[in-house]
Formats: structure tokens, sequence, C-alpha cells
């Protein structure tokens, strides 16, 4: 980590833009506080192609195997579904 004040860093922005992109940060300051942080930008995904297409395929298989409301409990009173829940365990 590198920090450098205002004055210098505008004298010495394309260096400081090197620095960065080779995974350096530096923080510019004035009268000493901290004021600007440059990172460098991440240049891999966090997450891949292939596992969004994972985590996608399972929550397609998720949504089909919910029975959509309404379907089997459309008449079920409040005490047939705490009978059958009670039986269920």
């Amino acid at each position: 980590m590198q920090s450098v004040g205002i004055y210098e860093a505008k004298s010495r922005f394309s260096a400081l833009i090197e620095l960065v992109e080779q995974g350096e940060e530096v923080r510019i300051t004035r009268h000493g506080k901290e004021v600007v942080r440059l990172l460098p930008v991440r240049r891999r995904p966090v997450i891949t192609d292939e596992q969004i297409a994972r985590e996608l395929g399972q929550m397609d298989a998720l949504h089909a195997s919910i029975r959509p409301a309404g379907e089997a409990n459309a008449t079920a009173t409040t005490e047939d579904l705490r009978r059958n829940g009670r039986s269920a365990a």
C-alpha cells in the first residue's frame, strides 16, 4: 500500500495508476487524512457462468417441486390443515 498527498498524486497520476494495475493499493491524502483509495478492479468474476447455470437449474427444480397454492388445499379448513400437519410428523 502506498500513501501520497494530493499534490504528489496529481504530478504522478500515471505512475500511480500503473501501480494499481499491478495490484497495489494507493491512498491519496489531504492534510494527512485519507480522502481517496485507488484499488485494482477484479479481473476474474466472483462466480462463473457454470455456477450461475447450476444455481438457476436448482432453482427451477425447486420451483417445479412446489405445488401452487390452491391446487390441493383450496377447500381445506384450518382444522384439516392442523390435523394433516400433525399426522405427517
